[in-house]
């Protein structure tokens, strides 16, 4: 199932995006923490064309996964980025012309499903309520001076998310495909991190306890590029197609 956020006149509203248009559903981690499917509304469908499609959740959290692409050299560690950066798919990101390279990380985004107090890396499943598609972009030149990655990950709408929540997916085998400029750059997935998602969730609930609507990025397997503005950047998780242009 995929599972979207679209403006209303009443405010943001969960729906189930439906072929060509978004039925609205109850709140699908409301239903999830019931067992649930997110069971529609009874409101009237709302055509694709018309919607103003949002970021798929709220984050009151958002980790980052370390050490976890090629050539890593030590094990997975987290760090934290302001879910004040979290934007929808198809907002321009003004790229920081002050602090050297940019660059577009794909990367797979878990979508928390419940309080992740219990998960271990053999039941991680059972705390996610789905996956979608994240650009954590990066200032990397910051790295020198900046090893918590305040600055080099803090720009304004420095998280681009969404459009979607897929729900039904394995996490050992998701998808990820970045895109620039209609070139295609990167065709890989979660089978190439080198510690499962499984495995980083894990890690994090070890230390952190994560709720309903938390993020977790989980590395970029060979998805990171460099960007400069002007550049149209297309990462696709799981079927979702998350578009951002750099300004």
């Amino acid at each position: 199932m995929r599972v979207a956020r679209i403006a209303t006149p009443d405010g943001p509203a969960y729906v189930r995006a439906d072929r060509d248009s978004y039925v609205p559903c109850e709140d699908p981690f409301v239903a999830f923490a019931a067992g649930r499917e997110p069971r529609p509304t009874g409101a009237p469908p709302v055509p694709g064309a018309l919607a103003e499609v949002l970021a798929p959740c709220e984050p009151r959290v958002v980790v980052g996964i370390a050490q976890n692409g090629p050539d890593a050299p030590l094990p997975v560690q987290a760090w934290l980025k302001s879910p004040r950066t979290v934007v929808s798919s198809g907002t321009g990101v003004r790229l920081r012309r002050d602090v050297g390279r940019v660059i577009a990380e794909g990367e797979v985004a878990v979508v928390i499903g419940r309080s992740t107090e219990g998960l271990v890396a053999g039941n991680a499943h059972e705390y996610v309520l789905g996956v979608t598609a994240v650009n954590d972009v990066t200032n990397p030149d910051r790295n020198a001076v900046d090893v918590r990655n305040f600055e080099g990950k803090g720009g304004a709408a420095y998280t681009p998310l969404g459009p979607f929540v897929e729900t039904d997916v394995d996490l050992d085998r998701v998808d990820l495909r970045v895109v620039i400029n209609g070139q295609e750059r990167a065709a890989t997935g979660s089978h190439e991190l080198p510690s499962s998602i499984a495995a980083c969730l894990a890690y994090v609930a070890s230390w952190v306890e994560l709720g309903p609507g938390d993020v977790v990025m989980t590395g970029a397997p060979h998805s990171h590029f460099a960007v400069v503005p002007g550049d149209l950047v297309e990462i696709t998780v799981a079927g979702a197609r998350l578009v951002t242009p750099c300004l």
